[in-house]
């Protein structure tokens, strides 16, 4: 089970999106993106949380030397720019489209507060939700910065273990079934695409690992 990503066993979309509730249906609507498309950019106004209702959505920021850092991609049912409910006025990442048709659920904060004054169990978790993204994502900054690619590559194969992969009865494998194409991992590791391959194909070389485009298999412990 995603512990990230889900509560209880319950898909935050449905939880979250105000199309489930009668009080907010009638004043909201799903956005629509393309390929490449920009939900926000870093410096716009942050007034609002998003759910993914169906697509893929990159998070990110430019350093200064003006290269793409990726902090996630995200996929159906997860949220972004949840840092407006902690207080954020100006966004410092940008949210891009990078499915040629996602769907989007935007929540105003002021709704999201709403929701979490009339049920405190419901505030807790977003709150708890928030905190493990945080730690999550500054343990993945920190990978980038003073970790090597290989490393990199192996911890974030231990957290799509943890995420999405579950053990096979049959051989007691680690099966990984996962939303990301090499591409992905590879801005999520900072390398680039022929890097991440030859890598792969080491850690399958070593029988450590064996995948196709959607699963991999971990047959001995990563690290």
């Amino acid at each position: 089970m995603n512990t990230i990503w889900f509560f209880e066993d319950s898909n935050l979309f449905k939880v979250l999106c105000p199309h489930k509730f009668k009080a907010y249906k009638k004043n909201h609507d799903f956005d629509g993106y393309k390929k490449k498309d920009y939900i926000y950019f870093a410096q716009d106004s942050a007034n609002k949380v998003y759910l993914i209702e169906k697509g893929k959505v990159k998070i990110g920021y430019y350093n200064e030397e003006g290269d793409e850092i990726v902090k996630a991609i995200l996929s159906k049912g997860q949220l972004f720019g949840e840092k407006a409910i902690l207080g954020e006025s100006v966004r410092d990442e940008f949210a891009q489209s990078i499915d040629n048709s996602t769907s989007i659920c935007p929540i105003g904060v002021n709704t999201m507060y709403e929701l979490m004054r009339d049920n405190q169990t419901f505030s807790f978790k977003v709150y708890k939700f928030i905190g493990y993204k945080l730690r999550k994502l500054e343990r993945r900054l920190q990978l980038l910065m003073f970790k090597d690619t290989k490393t990199r590559l192996l911890e974030f194969l231990n957290e799509l273990c943890e995420e999405y992969g579950y053990n096979c009865p049959e051989t007691g494998h680690n099966i990984i079934t996962h939303p990301y194409t090499q591409k992905d991992i590879a801005s999520l590791i900072g390398t680039s695409r022929p890097t991440l391959n030859i890598l792969l194909n080491e850690l399958k070389e070593e029988n450590i690992i064996d995948f196709n485009r959607k699963e991999i298999k971990i047959y001995n412990k990563l690290v």
